[in-house]
């Protein structure tokens, strides 16, 4: 079994690490309602993707009318 020979110096241990980095993530404009969604995913406010609704979302409105319809 094979077993390191030299003990790795702290300098080197960190020079090999440093491709560990977290990198930020880029934030695009959704085309429709102009917020800031990650790229190649689905808006998580208007449900649209490549300029086609793929998600239904349910606006703040219609859950509203909903619950007073249950209330009466």
């Amino acid at each position: 079994m094979g077993l390191p020979s030299q003990k790795r110096t702290k300098s080197s241990k960190k020079r090999r690490a440093s491709h560990f980095a977290l990198k930020k993530s880029s934030l695009n404009k959704c085309p429709k309602c102009q917020k800031p969604i990650l790229a190649h995913r689905a808006c998580r406010f208007c449900g649209y993707y490549k300029g086609r609704e793929v998600i239904k979302i349910k606006s703040s409105l219609d859950k509203k009318a909903k619950k007073e319809k249950k209330e009466k």
